[in-house]
């Protein structure tokens, strides 16, 4: 029965009819097209996730209030016992506040940072800064430390000799798990992701040792870690845990698998969780290498 037949037996007007016959067109024009939307997944990124940068080989480092070499080497991607031969550090590899850490080998030289000293006017209640020098030939002021000449003129300067990296002893044994929960971020060993795992968990869930060793740093000295613990397993391996709570163990502590050093929380993050990391000789290293299966 055509459209118009039926129109007619509903009353329907000419003007509605014309109308109908519209709207009809447009749905069978709609319903014939074979298009379809895509919908985009988009990948966030963790904007929380702590900085990663590779190994510094240029500048120094002015040790404040809380850090350890270990910490040190930690942020700047170093392996301890380089640093500290770098910088005639010894055994037990003690810092001061105020002391430089180079990273450029240039060790010898003068320091880049000159030390001040502070003196107070007897008319003015202003603070004048005496700038004090090592003795020495005087140097060109716009020469910037990483371009100073050399003895021959039009020689450019030797580069630095790195310090070097003592041979990688053998692995810990008896590695565990530092936590129990669902993994939720894997290692990558891209410059700009992960340097370890992501464990989610409850708010005040243990934090484990993964593997007995000593405490090296206690603290939250290391920005994007949060409250962080770092241990010392041997010459060549150290462990870190980020984000806890809270820390219940202390820098020079030993401590035994299993043992709980920290409280899960989530200090410099966006959500409860642990960041573990593993390290050999200060690089970073897939976790889930060490820990077994599960």
């Amino acid at each position: 029965m055509s459209l118009t037949v039926i129109a007619q037996r509903m009353g329907i007007t000419s003007f509605q009819r014309l109308m109908i016959g519209l709207v009809l067109s447009s749905l069978l024009v709609g319903c014939s097209s074979t298009k379809t939307s895509s919908v985009g997944v988009v990948e966030r990124s963790n904007t929380n996730a702590a900085p990663q940068r590779p190994t510094v080989t240029t500048g120094q480092y002015v040790v404040r209030r809380g850090d350890t070499l270990f910490s040190i080497a930690f942020r700047y991607g170093w392996d301890y016992k380089a640093l500290a031969a770098r910088n005639n550090i010894a055994e037990p590899y003690t810092i001061h506040p105020g002391q430089t850490i180079r990273f450029d080998g240039r060790t010898g030289a003068a320091p880049a940072a000159v030390v001040t000293s502070t003196q107070s006017s007897a008319s003015s209640s202003s603070k004048t800064t005496v700038i004090r020098r090592p003795a020495g030939p005087t140097q060109p002021p716009a020469a910037p430390p990483a371009a100073t000449s050399t003895a021959s003129a039009g020689k450019p300067a030797p580069a630095p000799v790195p310090a070097p990296v003592p041979p990688a002893g053998p692995a810990p044994t008896g590695w565990n798990w530092p936590s129990n929960g669902v993994l939720i971020g894997k290692f990558s060993s891209n410059g700009s992701l992960n340097k370890g795992i992501d464990i989610a968990g409850d708010l005040g869930q243990p934090v484990l040792a993964a593997s007995d060793g000593t405490v090296v740093y206690a603290g939250s000295g290391l920005r994007g870690y949060g409250e962080l613990v770092i241990i010392k397993h041997n010459e060549t391996y150290v462990s870190a845990y980020g984000h806890n709570r809270k820390l219940l163990v202390r820098e020079g502590q030993q401590v035994k698998v299993g043992q709980t050093i920290a409280e899960m929380g989530s200090t410099g993050t966006d959500r409860v969780k642990l960041h573990f990391e593993i390290r050999r000789q200060g690089k970073p290293v897939d976790p889930l290498q060490f820990l077994p299966r599960r």
